[in-house]
């Protein structure tokens, strides 16, 4: 599944609340298993406010998944907000072969520089940009699902792109789904390495 060596890929997701860091866990796992693959997405939930830092985590398998716990030691972290690089410890638990995916303007390099990042692959995307391009609003949670898939070849982005239309068809109006799909596809083009 990737070149972690793993079974599972583990996923922890940070954002504020309101951004739709819950909500992308679980697209990703639906997507993932409609796909075929073993799936897992659920939220930690402190302080229940608008702005509050959240997290969610996404586990993806080709086999079963028979753990139910906290992923502690995630193969890969996406950060939605940027402001939380400051607030939060964004790496806690990431493993040294891990992929960090971070929402921002900056470059990686600006990135690895600002945090002292070392020994692990790092992703920057402007998803928040994105978002305000295909849907008018501060959204950056499908466009994040995009950056993912793009960085990481887990998923096909057309797939995930569709798989988003076909689930929320009736659901949203058509200008949001599309501007959904548009997001993870521009996302999954833009996404920045090193």
């Amino acid at each position: 599944m990737t070149d972690t060596g793993k079974k599972m890929l583990e996923i922890r997701w940070h954002g504020r609340g309101g951004q739709g860091a819950v909500t992308a866990s679980k697209v990703l796992a639906e997507s993932a298993m409609s796909l075929g693959k073993q799936i897992q997405a659920f939220p930690e939930y402190g302080s229940e406010r608008q702005g509050a830092p959240v997290k969610a985590f996404t586990r993806i398998a080709d086999q079963r998944i028979r753990q139910h716990n906290q992923v502690t030691e995630p193969d890969v972290v996406i950060v939605l907000d940027p402001t939380l690089l400051d607030a939060v410890d964004v790496t806690e638990g990431l493993m040294e072969n891990g992929t960090l995916i971070i929402n921002t303007e900056s470059s990686p390099a600006e990135i690895r520089q600002q945090m002292g990042l070392k020994g692990r692959t790092l992703y920057t995307v402007d998803a928040t940009g994105i978002s305000l391009r295909n849907l008018g609003k501060a959204i950056p949670n499908t466009p994040m699902i995009g950056a993912l898939v793009g960085a990481m070849k887990l998923l096909d982005p057309k797939l995930v792109a569709e798989d988003f239309r076909v689930k929320f068809q009736g659901k949203f109006k058509d200008e949001i789904i599309e501007g959904n799909v548009q997001s993870i596809l521009d996302a999954s083009k833009e996404v920045r390495a090193e």
